[in-house]
């Protein structure tokens, strides 16, 4: 199954495919938790719900906190 968004129009907003995995990864975490303490059933997967937020600009490598 190929990537969609496509990895150039996610390469627009982070600039390598590891920090892109780390953004992502994390962001999903986040919607992850979010959805559980607020008890919501989520429609798509938190990692596609992330990547789709990369793509349309929503979140970029300088939005988020990568160190653990």
């Amino acid at each position: 199954m190929m990537l969609y968004p496509a990895m150039n129009v996610l390469n627009d907003h982070i600039p390598n495919r590891y920090m892109l995995v780390n953004v992502v990864a994390r962001r999903a975490r986040q919607i992850s938790d979010e959805a559980d303490e607020v008890g919501t059933k989520l429609t798509e997967k938190p990692v596609t719900l992330a990547i789709h937020e990369v793509a349309d600009g929503k979140i970029d490598a300088g939005h988020m906190d990568l160190t653990i």
